[in-house]
Parts: C-alpha cells; sequence; structure tokens
C-alpha cells in the first residue's frame, strides 16, 4: 500500500495545508492550493496525467497519514474536516467509475 504523509505541526490554515500537500503528493507547480484542485489531483492517482508524483495500480489504496493530528486539530480544525469531506467526496467518484476507493486517511 502506498503512503504519503501530512505533517499536521506543519499546517496552521489553508495555504499551509496546500503547501504540506503539494509538498507531500508531489502536485504539480500549477497547483492552485484550492481544495477544487486538492480535489482534482487526487481523483486520478491511477492515470498518468501527472497531477502527483503518487501513480497507484488497480485497486491499489493510497494510506495518507496525518502526523501530529492533534496540533491540527487545534489549530485548523476546518481544514482537517474539510480534508476528510473531501476524501469521502473522491472515493465516490472512485466508486461511480467503477474503481475501488483510492484512499484512506489516519490521523495520528
Amino acid at each position: 500500500m502506498a503512503t504519503v504523509e501530512l505533517n499536521g505541526a506543519a499546517i496552521t490554515d489553508a495555504e499551509s495545508f496546500h503547501v504540506e500537500s503539494q509538498r507531500a503528493f508531489g502536485f504539480p507547480d500549477s497547483y492552485a492550493h484550492t481544495m477544487d484542485s486538492w480535489v482534482d489531483c487526487l481523483s486520478y492517482l491511477r492515470d498518468e496525467d501527472g497531477m502527483s508524483s503518487v501513480r497507484l495500480k488497480k485497486d491499489e489504496v493510497l494510506h495518507i497519514v496525518v502526523t501530529h493530528s492533534e496540533a491540527l486539530r487545534e489549530r485548523a480544525p476546518d481544514v482537517l474536516e474539510e480534508m476528510a469531506f473531501c476524501i469521502i467526496g473522491i472515493n465516490e467518484r472512485y466508486e461511480d467509475y467503477g474503481e475501488k476507493a483510492a484512499l484512506e486517511l489516519e490521523l495520528r
């Protein structure tokens, strides 16, 4: 299983979330630092579109680990909530296309 770690201690607001996400997921320089763009980049992990340095095989799941999640929850609970909500939506998108859900979130 592929794993990406987001450092919750480095995330204090929406902008720092996107900076950390771009680093961790290998999003392209054109990444717009919005949740719509985050969803788009993570919706094509099984495709060869260059939206992320992460590539998943058929039915493979990306394990997203947020370290220092308590610090993130204290400083930016809305960011954590929106990320979890978007992961659910992304997984639904994969399932709508007849694929296995691709993302799994773990808070540490």
